[in-house]
């Protein structure tokens, strides 16, 4: 069984809010186009996008929903777990996604969604992430004999922290440094597209887009109705009813 997640918020469902004065039109159109996002490519080919997805796992593990684990996947994930991320907990590397956050960096990279602004060490995103991500499975076989995607859990972080500390050099790379990769393009992109979605809103209490209800209480520790009540303890079953009530 996997860890149970509790939730600072509990009873929150930020789509509570859809058909209500918070949200108009506009965000409701954008909202569904997220929640529509399937987790399959559009832009990357299938090298680039197993490496896309196995590394969007890595980065944000929460993306992943352990219930709907085959009994295939959970056997495979047994037998290529090793280390401390062994038995159930490995079973979110082969989880469906709950959140599509490959599908969300694959979907930005078909619109050369651009950020308006670039650090000179890096190319363009689009050339960025194809080196990155073609890089990231050269380590991988220079180190470990297989492609990032085939990699255990404990090994895929070992190379994540070797290229957090800049310490990959293969001529994959192509004169990027995998550092600036990692900060810049690794961690905005796929912790953007985490939490672009509803359901991480959910998990931090986030009301969407203040468009067109905006905020009314801003003094400290004020909250509207319609936001979310987070859980104090001993005050649980109060932060459950007032976040069933959240419009």
């Amino acid at each position: 069984m996997s860890e149970v997640r509790r939730s600072r918020y509990p009873g929150y469902d930020v789509m509570q809010k859809r058909d209500t004065p918070s949200w108009d039109d506009v965000t409701r159109e954008v909202i569904d186009e997220r929640l529509a996002q399937r987790n399959e490519p559009r832009f990357c080919n299938d090298t680039q996008w197993r490496a896309l997805d196995a590394l969007c796992a890595v980065i944000v593990p929460r993306s992943r929903a352990s219930s709907s684990v085959s009994p295939a996947s959970s056997e495979r994930a047994k037998t290529n777990a090793s280390g401390d991320d062994s038995g159930e907990r490995a079973d979110d590397r082969w989880a469906e996604a709950s959140v599509p956050v490959a599908g969300l960096v694959d979907r930005k990279l078909q619109a050369d969604g651009r950020d308006g602004y670039r650090d000179a060490r890096l190319p363009p995103l689009r050339d960025a992430w194809r080196i990155g991500l073609a890089a990231l499975d050269a380590e991988s076989r220079q180190a470990h004999g297989a492609a990032f995607a085939d990699l255990d859990r404990a090994q895929q972080r070992g190379l994540l922290t070797r290229m957090q500390r800049g310490e990959l050099k293969d001529a994959a790379w192509q004169g990027m440094p995998c550092d600036v990769f990692f900060s810049l393009r690794v961690l905005h992109d796929i912790g953007s597209a985490y939490y672009a979605h509803p359901q991480s809103w959910n998990e931090i209490g986030f009301g969407g887009p203040a468009n067109p209800r905006g905020y009314v209480r801003m003094q400290a520790n004020r909250r509207d109705p319609w936001e979310a009540s987070e859980a104090k303890p001993g005050h649980e079953a109060r932060a459950l009813e007032e976040n069933r009530r959240a419009r």
